[in-house]
């Protein structure tokens, strides 16, 4: 059986490795072939092209690049046409994985999309896309299989792959043991993985550290960096505050794990907080001349998600009737397990808020951790990999296997030639 992968983002390339592996358990024979990063490669994808190389951003970097896309486009239209591999597996990267799902449909080979674009989130009028060139949506969320099904698409729960690899991580022991040492409960500052989410995010947290401090004098700091680039942005930003922060590169998930209590940047990084039942709070800074537009904007093209946080997707309702940024005084605040600010303006008291709030108040910092290990029970139990694997091969197990047609008759042929000569089944 050959499968046919397209997979253009560090994150997918994780996420792809671990479906081949987990496919190759359940069919030995599974080949695996397409495009990926090397991560994939190592579990044995036949790679045709890196494509995590081409992980870009922003519309002008993707339109420089564009001729490479449409030649790996043209690449894939070929393998398809001579090889027909049994099916294609799409992970993420939807504007490259269009393309790639289009051709194959032209071909007739099964389309499975593994970890979907949050097309639900940022405009669904792109399910068209999905309803007309892919017959398996597999969901990460509990909440997309409804909103898919709404409109017509094919769609199953499999679970989220990103808590595959947080059951599966090591910590440093050394380095948690040297931590525990310290005296003080621990805030770690969680500001994002990207430069600018740095830049934006983190001056804000080390204010709120400071006056922090000030409230919960025990308290101690430390920065989780994504990268050696960014830690040192950290140290510039932390040498200008009264407040001592340590700040540590690649030592994520142990600060987590150490943290009484974590002030972050919204994104991936929240079901990580949920693995570990870290009450955090959420912010995302940006502009003010852009929050304004994002809200026109979603008014325009009627967004109506609840949440900018994974997690309280998760454990709340994820779509409003009306769209309104998460307000601490609203009746329906509690109902957020995060709370979160994506904003243009200073949240810094209330982020102290929440924080001395679990640094003070065991009873109330309990019932926040007991909210988040009912939610981790109910979603994050893991298994997407295996699942995944177990619907696609199982899936196909289910449907004949079409044998090409020879290049020598017509797409007009007549069925009963076909059958007499044994090219297809009766």
């Amino acid at each position: 059986m050959k499968i046919f992968f397209s997979v253009g983002e560090p994150s997918g390339d994780l996420h792809g490795a671990n479906l081949i592996r987990q496919m190759r358990q359940i069919h030995p024979d599974v080949q695996a072939v397409g495009y990926g990063g090397p991560r994939m490669a190592a579990a044995g994808c036949r790679l045709h092209e890196d494509l995590t190389k081409l992980a870009v951003m922003w519309l002008v970097r993707v339109l420089l690049n564009i001729h490479r896309f449409w030649g790996l486009v043209s690449k894939a239209d070929r393998y398809f046409r001579h090889q027909r591999p049994d099916a294609v597996v799409l992970i993420d990267y939807p504007g490259m994985n269009w393309w790639i799902a289009r051709r194959a449909k032209a071909h007739g080979i099964p389309v499975f999309y593994y970890g979907t674009p949050q097309m639900w989130a940022w405009g669904g009028w792109r399910v068209k896309k999905m309803r007309r060139l892919v017959d398996h949506v597999l969901c990460k969320l509990p909440f997309e299989v409804e909103w898919f099904h709404q409109r017509g698409c094919r769609a199953t729960f499999v679970g989220h792959p990103y808590f595959d690899e947080l059951r599966q991580a090591t910590l440093d022991e050394s380095f948690v043991r040297q931590q525990q040492g310290r005296a003080g409960r621990l805030v770690t500052i969680l500001p994002g993985s990207r430069v600018q989410e740095v830049v934006k995010n983190l001056p804000w947290f080390l204010r709120a550290a400071r006056r922090l401090q000030q409230t919960v004098p025990d308290v101690r700091f430390a920065v989780a960096s994504f990268n050696e680039q960014q830690a040192e942005i950290a140290r510039r930003l932390a040498a200008g505050s009264t407040t001592k922060v340590e700040i540590h590169c690649g030592k994520t998930t142990e600060l987590i794990h150490l943290a009484h209590c974590c002030m972050a940047c919204s994104g991936s990084v929240s079901l990580e907080l949920l693995y570990h039942q870290k009450p955090s709070v959420i912010q995302y800074r940006i502009n003010w001349a852009f929050y304004y537009f994002i809200h026109v904007f979603f008014r325009l093209l009627q967004i109506r998600v609840k949440y900018i946080t994974l997690v309280n997707m998760l454990g709340d309702e994820p779509f409003t009737e009306r769209l309104r940024p998460f307000d601490p005084l609203a009746a329906d605040a509690n109902k957020a397990i995060f709370p979160e600010f994506t904003t243009c303006t200073d949240k810094t008291e209330w982020i102290v808020h929440y924080l001395a709030e679990w640094l003070t108040d065991p009873q109330a910092y309990a019932h926040r951790v007991a909210r988040l290990a009912d939610l981790k029970a109910e979603v994050a139990h893991g298994g997407a990999s295996v699942t995944a694997a177990r619907y696609i091969l199982d899936q196909l197990g289910q449907r004949a296997r079409i044998v090409p047609r020879p290049h020598f008759l017509p797409a007009t042929a007549d069925r009963r030639v076909l059958v007499r000569t044994g090219m297809v089944d009766n």
